[in-house]
């Protein structure tokens, strides 16, 4: 294995090493009511995400919690030497998604001798948290750079309304 891609393993794995998830497979409920609960817990911290779904009487409720649940001790397995993290409140949902899942199909009776047809949804759900350290590292990595734009060049407005750009 060359240096270069030896390097970008070890970037790719402590990066992977911040960021821990868990996904639920066929949940018997419709993505559209699962998508309802999932958008309340969408960037927020763990604990009150997990104070959310606790009181939220929503049914898709009880499996996001479950969920929550397991991606959080994924997180602890992860990061054994920094669980006072989760306790103090660093580690929040960084993603979750709802995508459609199998679907069953089922027969009604209907009138005149015909049927209906009756699908029954269910739903995948992926839920990624993070460490508020670790997007700290990137976003002042990104404001460095962008800073050093900044220096480069100016603009100057004339009173014409055209804008002159000068390099410093």
């Amino acid at each position: 294995m060359g240096a270069r891609k030896r390097l970008r393993a070890e970037e790719l794995k402590a990066a992977r090493s911040e960021v821990a998830g868990a996904v639920l497979r066929s949940c018997p409920s419709s993505p559209r009511k699962m998508r309802l609960v999932a958008d309340l817990i969408r960037g927020v911290e763990v604990n009150r995400a997990l104070g959310v779904l606790r009181y939220t009487k929503k049914h898709a409720s009880r499996d996001l919690e479950k969920l929550l649940k397991s991606a959080i001790a994924n997180w602890e397995a992860k990061n054994q030497e920094s669980k006072r993290d989760l306790e103090e409140g660093s580690v929040f949902v960084k993603e979750i998604y709802v995508d459609g899942g199998p679907m069953l199909k089922r027969i009604s009776p209907a009138p005149q001798g015909r049927a209906y047809r009756i699908r029954k949804r269910s739903n995948h759900v992926h839920l990624v948290l993070e460490s508020i350290k670790a997007v700290i590292v990137e976003t002042s990595a990104d404001e460095e750079s962008a800073k050093t734009v900044e220096e480069v060049e100016t603009t100057t407005a004339i009173a014409d309304g055209a804008t002159v750009t000068e390099q410093v």
